[in-house]
């Protein structure tokens, strides 16, 4: 199809008349908006729905995306890929899609706003939520770097900080271990569920403190998280703090189809980022592996060009 056949459907047209598209992309963060320009490339028929939750947007600034020696804003990166997809006659809708059904060898597609579709081909890109620690003024607090989810991406600016990570169990205490190489001063807080032994150990033997009493209120105070004060008594403080309590995929249009899914919820898929249902392809934080924009990218490449590969019957 040509890039024009795209763009009818961006303006409500054919594609909304539920008429068959090659694809359709659920999810705009760097996998689907990636997985876009190459489908527009490679002159292909489909929509990509975007709800606008990507959590790419809360980044304030990636300092480890390559091309952006300055960094990078997470809102800024989506705009300029959303950009170059349209450049290409990309269609991007916003909306939400409630429901995923096989129809035959197709897919049958809705949205919250009565929109339908069928589809060839579906490329899951709905990512993942992080439990949120309960902070006060949570998300303005993200945008300045005073609570952060990624010390892969951003352990680097915190060397030297005093920092805190809000975590449970060994998921917690992995995380702990691992932004010890960058913080000299680090605290886990367990918000009142205990450690092992073990736990206590390995923290112990690391320079990790360990705070175990449930956290009674946080003060604010000038645009800051300024302390954290326990139910026990008492108050830590912190320069910065990770939120280490996981996350959750998005993945519940998915599982009434049945596809396997791994131990932590995420879609296993293959090399080719295609799952265990024909046609379904999933890629970005959705599928297991580093979470990371630039593994997300790679990922809606290499989907979008099996897509491809399998429309033109390879």
């Amino acid at each position: 199809m040509t890039g024009g056949g795209a763009a009818e459907g961006a303006e409500g047209g054919a594609a909304d008349r539920a008429d068959r598209l090659d694809a359709l992309i659920i999810g705009g963060g760097p996998a689907g908006l990636t997985a876009a320009i190459y489908l527009a490339r490679y002159r292909r028929r489909f929509v990509l729905v975007d709800a606008g939750n990507a959590r790419c947007a809360w980044i304030p600034t990636s300092h480890n995306h390559p091309g952006f020696p300055g960094g990078i804003d997470g809102a800024d990166l989506l705009q300029r890929m959303r950009t170059q997809a349209e450049t290409y006659g990309a269609p991007l809708r916003h909306g939400r899609i409630t429901q995923l059904d096989r129809d035959g060898a197709d897919f049958s597609v809705s949205a919250e706003d009565g929109s339908r579709w069928t589809a060839s081909m579906v490329l899951l890109a709905t990512g993942v939520v992080d439990r949120e620690p309960g902070l006060p003024d949570h998300y303005d607090s993200v945008r300045k770097g005073l609570v952060r989810y990624c010390p892969i991406c951003d352990g680097y600016e915190v060397s030297g900080a005093r920092v805190g990570v809000i975590g449970q169990g060994e998921h917690g205490v992995r995380e702990a271990e691992f932004i010890r190489f960058y913080a000299d001063d680090l605290t886990l807080l367990t918000l009142g569920q205990p450690l092992t032994e073990d736990q206590h150990r390995r923290l112990d033997r690391a320079g990790i403190r360990a705070v175990e009493q449930p956290v009674k209120r946080v003060a604010v105070a000038g645009g800051r998280l300024e302390a954290f004060h326990l139910a026990g008594g008492g108050c830590v403080a912190f320069d910065t703090v990770y939120s280490a309590l996981g996350m959750d995929p998005r993945t519940e249009l998915v599982r009434r189809l049945g596809a396997d899914l791994a131990e932590d919820g995420r879609l296993r898929v293959d090399g080719h980022q295609t799952t265990s249902i024909p046609g379904l392809y999933a890629a970005g934080d959705v599928v297991p592996g580093l979470n990371q924009i630039t593994i997300a990218q790679a990922q809606g490449a290499i989907a979008a060009t099996a897509i491809h590969n399998r429309l033109r019957g390879c």
